[in-house]
C-alpha cells in the first residue's frame, strides 16, 4: 500500500480497512471491544500503520477532557530497575494513545516538588513505587487514580495494587542456603522504610525459623555500595561465630558486601556466601557471578500501566502476583562445615 504525501485521515483508513469511520474510531480509540471483532480490528489497525495515519489526540484529548498522560514516580534513578519499568511501562501505555512522565522522588523517597503547576488537571493518572509514597501528597497524586507498585494490598492508597513475589524470591534465597548447609546467616538489609523491604526481613526470618539451629544477625545499610561495604564490614567483625552466607536485599548491597569481605581476606564463595536480589547487570559484572533473584522490571511496568488503564476504564486489574526466579551463580556453595 503506497504512502500519500497528504496526511492520511481516518476516512482514508476506513476506505483502506473497508470498514465505517466509526469503527476506525472505536479500534484507534480502544473501545472497539464487544462492537467490532477482533479481525476487524486487526484491519484497521493495519491500515492505520500501513497509511502512517496518526489520530489528532490533541483534539480529542480536549473533547474528552484528558490528558492521556500518566505520571510514573520511582525512587532515584539509581539502578536499571526503574529504567526497565518505565519501559515496560511506556511500552502498554504507547499501544493505547498514553504518554508516560518519569518522575524520580528526591533522595529515593520522601516528598517531592510539583512537576506540574496543578497534576490533577495535567495527569490522567499515577503510578507509584511504595518507595516514593511520600512524593504522592505533595504532586495531589494521591487524588487522582493511582496504581502502587511494590505495595502492601491491604494498606495501599491506591486503586490498584501491583506486586513482584518477593515472599517467594526471599524463600528461594533461603532454601537454597539452608539446601547448601548454611545455618548462620547476616542480612544485609536495605535501611530503607518500605513495605517491599519488611517483607525481605520478616520472610526470611520465617524461612530460618522452619530448620533448628539456625541464626539470623541483620545489618542495615543504605542502598549504595560504600555504604553496605562499611555495614558489612562492621558486622563481620564483630564478636561471636562468623556467619557462612550474606543475604543481600539488593544486587547493589551485595557488591558493597563483596568489596568488604575482599578487604577482610575472605574469598567468595570458599569462606562466605553472598546473594543478591534484582539480578542487575553488575550480578554478571562482579566475580564470581551472583546468585540472586531475577525481577522482570519491564513484566511490572507493563503491569502497571495494565493496570491504571483498567481503572481508568472502570475494569478490574489482573490479579496475582509477577512470578520471580532464582539465579543459581558462583557466589553460593557449602559452608567449610555445616551447621
Amino acid at each position: 500500500m503506497a504512502r500519500s504525501n497528504t496526511r492520511p485521515t481516518s476516512r482514508d483508513v476506513a476506505h483502506a480497512a473497508g470498514v465505517s469511520q466509526a469503527a476506525v474510531s472505536l479500534v484507534l480509540g480502544d473501545k472497539w471491544r464487544g462492537r467490532v471483532s477482533e479481525t476487524t480490528a486487526e484491519r484497521v489497525r493495519e491500515a492505520a500503520r500501513e497509511l502512517g495515519y496518526r489520530p489528532n489526540l490533541a483534539a480529542r484529548n480536549l473533547r474528552l477532557g484528558h490528558t492521556r498522560t500518566v505520571l510514573l514516580v520511582v525512587p532515584a534513578l539509581t539502578t536499571e530497575f526503574f529504567a526497565g519499568v518505565y519501559t515496560g511501562a511506556a511500552r502498554i501505555a504507547a499501544r493505547h494513545g498514553f504518554g508516560v512522565v518519569l518522575y524520580p522522588s528526591p533522595e529515593g523517597i520522601g516528598p517531592a516538588r510539583n512537576p506540574f503547576a496543578s497534576a490533577q488537571a495535567a495527569l490522567d493518572g499515577v503510578i507509584a513505587s511504595s518507595m516514593a509514597a511520600d512524593a504522592l501528597t505533595a504532586i495531589r497524586g494521591d487524588q487522582l487514580p493511582l496504581v502502587m507498585l511494590d505495595s502492601d494490598p491491604a494498606g495501599s492508597l491506591g486503586a490498584a495494587t501491583v506486586n513482584l513475589d518477593i515472599t517467594d524470591g526471599i524463600r528461594q534465597v533461603t532454601d537454597h542456603l539452608l539446601g547448601l548447609g548454611h545455618r548462620r546467616i547476616l542480612h544485609l538489609a536495605a535501611d530503607v522504610p518500605s513495605w517491599t523491604f519488611d517483607i525481605r526481613a520478616r520472610e526470611l526470618a520465617a524461612r530460618m525459623a522452619t530448620v533448628p539451629g539456625t541464626e539470623i544477625r541483620t545489618a542495615r545499610a543504605p542502598i549504595s555500595i560504600d555504604g553496605a561495604r562499611t555495614a558489612t564490614e562492621t558486622a563481620l567483625t564483630a564478636p561471636g561465630p562468623r556467619p557462612t552466607a550474606i543475604v543481600c536485599d539488593d544486587d547493589k548491597l551485595a557488591a558493597g558486601a563483596y568489596k568488604a569481605l575482599r578487604r577482610l581476606g575472605l574469598r567468595i564463595p570458599d569462606d562466605i556466601s553472598v546473594t543478591g536480589l534484582d539480578d542487575l547487570a553488575l550480578a554478571t559484572a562482579i566475580d564470581p557471578e551472583l546468585t540472586t533473584v531475577r525481577l522482570d522490571a519491564e513484566t511490572f511496568g507493563e503491569r502497571g500501566m495494565q493496570a491504571l488503564l483498567a481503572v481508568l476504564d472502570g475494569r478490574e486489574p489482573e490479579g496475582g502476583d509477577i512470578p520471580v526466579h532464582l539465579v543459581v551463580r558462583g557466589s553460593t556453595a557449602p559452608p567449610r562445615t555445616a551447621g
